[in-house]
Parts: C-alpha cells; sequence; structure tokens
C-alpha cells in the first residue's frame, strides 16, 4: 500500500506536521492524523552541505514556513535521540553529536512545541499506527535495509526508542555488514542468497525479542515479492506499506501525542 495525497482538507484539529531530515534532502508536510494521509504536496529542499545543525535547522525552518503550519512540529534525525539530544550522526555533520536538537528546532519555529526523534523510530510508529503494522498487536520490529539496518521497536504502539539491532553481533560480524541491501549490491548476490543472510539475522533477533510480527522497510521492500518469501526464521515478515512518507508520518505524529525519546 502507498500513501496517497488526501483531496479534501480535513478538521484542522486532526492535523500534523512532520519533518524528515536525511542525508540528500529534507522532506516535510500536513498530515492527516486520523487515517495517516498527506495533505496536499510534500516539500523537499536539499540537505544542506555541510549538514551542519544551524543550517538544517533554517532548511526545517523554511518547510514550515513554505506550508504556512503553525502548530508542533515532529523532525526526524539519522541520530540516536535522547532527552532531546543528538547522540549520533549517520549521514549527517558530526557537529549535531551532543547538540540540543529539541531546543535548536524550537528556536528557529518560534519556541512552538517541537518532538524530536530517531529516523527508524518515526517510520516505526507510523507503521504501527497508520501502516503495515496497523491491525498487529504485541511486539513489532520494523528493520529498514538500506546502506546499513535502522531498527524501530513498539510493543502495542509503545516505542521503545533508539534501538540499534544493526549493530548487534551475529556470528562474528554486525547484523548490517552480514544483511544490509547494500551488502547486496556491493557482493552482487541474488535475492536468495542474501535472504539466507536476512534470515539468519532475523533468527538472532528473534531469540532476544521474540516480536509478533517484524516489518521490512527501506528500498529494497519495493521489491519484497523477490525476497520475503525466501526467508526461513519463524516470525511473519511484511513489507512497509508507507514507504517514503513513514518518516514524514511519524513525526507528525510524535508531535501530536508527545512523544519525547
Amino acid at each position: 500500500m502507498t500513501q496517497t495525497t488526501q483531496p479534501a482538507t480535513p478538521d484542522p484539529d486532526l492535523l500534523g506536521f512532520g519533518v524528515d531530515v536525511g542525508g540528500s534532502g529534507i522532506k516535510g508536510g500536513v498530515v492527516d492524523m486520523s487515517t495517516g494521509v498527506l495533505v496536499g504536496e510534500r516539500i523537499k529542499i536539499l540537505t544542506p552541505q555541510p549538514s551542519t545543525p544551524q543550517a538544517v535547522a533554517d532548511t526545517v525552518a523554511r518547510i514550515v514556513d513554505q506550508a504556512q503550519w503553525t502548530g508542533p512540529v515532529g523532525v526526524t534525525l539519522p541520530s540516536v535521540v535522547t532527552g532531546g539530544v543528538a547522540r549520533t550522526a549517520a549521514n549527517i555533520d558530526p557537529a549535531w553529536i551532543g547538540t540540543d536538537a529539541r531546543a535548536l528546532f524550537a528556536s528557529v519555529l518560534g519556541d512552538r512545541p517541537v518532538s524530536v526523534l530517531n529516523d527508524a523510530d518515526a517510520a516505526g510508529l507510523a507503521e504501527d499506527r497508520f501502516g503495515a503494522a496497523r491491525d498487529a498487536s504485541g511486539v513489532v520490529v520494523l528493520l529498514t535495509f538500506g546502506t546499513g539496518i535502522g531498527s524501530a521497536v513498539l510493543h502495542n504502539g509503545v516505542l521503545l526508542p533508539n534501538t540499534e539491532f544493526g549493530h548487534m553481533e551475529v556470528d562474528g560480524m554486525e547484523a548490517e555488514h552480514r544483511a544490509a541491501s547494500s551488502v547486496k549490491e556491493n557482493n552482487e548476490w541474488s535475492y536468495k542468497r542474501w535472504a539466507k543472510e536476512v534470515s539468519l539475522v532475523l533468527s538472532r533477533f528473534e531469540a532476544l525479542l521474540w516480536p509478533d510480527l517484524f516489518i521490512a522497510g527501506g528500498g529494497i521492500s519495493r521489491k519484497h515479492e523477490k525476497w520475503i518469501p525466501l526467508l526461513t526464521n519463524r516470525t511473519p515478515v511484511v513489507p512497509a506499506a508507507l514507504r517514503n512518507a513513514a518518516g514524514i508520518i511519524g513525526a507528525a505524529w510524535a508531535a501530536k501525542t508527545g512523544v519525547h525519546p
């Protein structure tokens, strides 16, 4: 299922706004919080280079201003975020490490309420509430397969923030060094060969977490029919539903509901 733009404007009280900060682009938009559907056009601006905290914050403010949005704002970062502070920096300037991101974004957004969270966590919130896990209960694990492996863990809709399962050691190697989609590409593996590594990684996660559902995200999830049926782990695996909109939707949901990792 791919999220489509909603033609009619819903009740303003049901709207939220999310911004998804990535290494190459920063995307934002208004979201109908009753359905998880984008309202109007998504706004995208190239990530400034260097992607320093102030430069990124100013770009986020441009997106919010362009949308003429005046309410709370949710922002994702490719970082571990605790207490509003960025603790790591992946594909953004290392100056982010130790930056009070929540205070910075609030300062450029007129001191309105701001939620800042990890990008995979935002996608997990969105998929759990509106996407592939909307009818699921129990423990849901989202894994984004890309250059590395991002993760989000939720239990009955409640987020356990900042999991970094892509860095978990699996038989002497980090999980993402075994099963990220970049490993498949770099080694020119078939889907069958790569699925063996994914199955191994998932089986290790299962032994620790006993999840009820895995959601597979990242660009390679678009070709899920070529590899998900080849997996041999015990837990059901379904493709992510919200695709590129998941970060925006999850960020908006975090701001609307007061999620502050």
